[in-house]
């Protein structure tokens, strides 16, 4: 397979080009003839202009790549490797929803030929490549795994906003469903992850290793988020522990947050759902789940009781949030927590004005039914900066009050600014 593939006479496909899709077959189009598909015609009209629908890329990615996009699935039969990315979110009840994942691998299984490989990126549980995707690749294509095709799991590591580690500078678990196809796997991934590859010695252990490389963030990421809620009852500054504690060696150095996006606060459901259909009820990962998910509804009480000390009806008050997605310097709103603190703070009558540079007004209005301001207003009984985005990092105290009634209130959920001195600021942070 791979021989064939580096002298281009076979084609790679890329199924989903998404965050992890479009950076991997532009990555893999260097040095194989790539099929990019998407079942969203108007992402990959955007495409074949070198337009990036997620505004991670720029038009100089594109250049020189042998890639096509299509919408068209029959495209996909050219194609004999093929590589599923596809988004696997959880549902509103925090249940893992498989229905893009499903729906891709019964496209892979109609076009499917003898000898063709199929490899999955997206998050899973262990066994799910086996147990849900080959039998439907089987069923559509009539075709026998293992004699007739053959499978393998390698998931993404894609950091969206970040552009040093990039997709080909990040280092690519891999692994196969037999030797052979472990081998080949390794050697198409290998020509173009420059940070080389870690052979897996089975599907299970790669689903798994993916699942908790996530799960082990938000568990520590809790454990902030409880003691910066322990501190604040105390009146400790929780940055200021942190700091101190932080000057011994082996100290791991994580900060209390928000915790969204399509990684951290999702792959821990996939491993809960797991377990708990094997048996067991996890206790550790449920807890750290429960504090993370409550953290915007801390956030938004403790501005109210803010406004409230400084003699504030909140329901005549006006608060400007700035930032929305769900971390610095991406566009990215999927799953945000800054959503959950809009919406909060509305239970609370408050007025919340939203402003943010990076993300899309009509992304935002069509997705959650909100409005962001062009730019921020004056008269605001407090500002909440939410997300750390480079435009914000420059700003000033002086600049909060100018745009704030008297007694304000600024909150700095990630720790950009110094803490001021008393000038008639109040001033929190987690």
């Amino acid at each position: 397979m791979y021989k064939g593939l580096i002298q281009k006479e076979k084609y790679l496909s890329v199924i989903g080009l998404g965050y992890v899709g479009l950076p991997l077959a532009l990555a893999l189009a260097k040095h194989f003839r790539v099929i990019g598909f998407d079942i969203n015609a108007d992402r990959v009209k955007l495409m074949q202009k070198q337009i990036d629908p997620s505004c991670e890329l720029e038009a100089a990615d594109f250049e020189g790549r042998d890639i096509e996009f299509t919408a068209d699935p029959e495209d996909l039969r050219r194609a004999h490797f093929h590589i599923v990315a596809v988004p696997t979110p959880i549902d509103a009840y925090n249940v893992p929803n498989l229905s893009p994942l499903i729906s891709a691998s019964r496209t892979v299984g109609k076009i499917l030929k003898q000898d063709d490989y199929v490899i999955f990126e997206s998050t899973v549980y262990p066994g799910c490549t086996e147990e849900d995707c080959i039998p439907i690749l089987e069923e559509e294509s009539g075709l026998s795994f293992g004699r007739d095709f053959k499978v393998g799991y390698s998931p993404e590591r894609i950091n969206p906003g970040d552009k040093e580690h990039t997709v080909e500078h990040i280092l690519k678990i891999v692994s196969g469903s037999d030797e052979m196809a472990l081998e080949e796997i390794a050697n198409v991934y290998g020509q173009a992850i420059t940070a080389g590859v870690y052979k897996a010695s089975s599907i299970k252990v790669a689903e798994a290793a993916k699942v908790i490389e996530n799960t082990q963030r938000d568990l520590n990421i809790s454990f902030m988020n409880e003691l910066s809620i322990i501190f604040d009852r105390m009146n400790l500054d929780t940055q200021e522990v942190l700091a101190a504690a932080g000057t011994k060696w082996n100290f791991l150095k994580f900060s209390p947050g928000l915790v969204g996006g399509h990684c951290i606060g999702v792959d821990p459901y996939y491993l809960l759902h797991k377990a708990k259909e094997i048996g067991y009820d996890p206790q550790v990962i449920v807890s750290g789940r429960r504090i993370n998910d409550n953290m915007p509804a801390f956030i938004a009480k403790r501005l109210v009781q803010m406004l409230a000390q400084r003699n504030k009806n909140p329901n005549e008050c006006k608060v400007l949030i700035m930032g929305i997605t769900f971390k610095e310097n991406v566009a990215d709103i999927r799953n945000s927590k800054v959503i959950d603190v809009v919406k909060e703070l509305q239970q609370y009558a408050v007025n919340v004005h939203i402003t943010d540079p990076q993300a899309s007004p009509n992304e935002v209005s069509n997705k959650y039914n909100l409005t962001l301001s062009d730019e921020p207003s004056t008269a605001y009984d407090a500002v909440l900066v939410a997300v750390n985005h480079n435009e914000y990092r420059d700003l000033t105290i002086d600049y909060f009050k100018s745009i704030m009634t008297t007694d304000p209130i600024l909150l700095d959920l990630k720790g950009i600014y110094q803490r001021p001195a008393e000038n008639g600021l109040l001033y929190w942070r987690l």
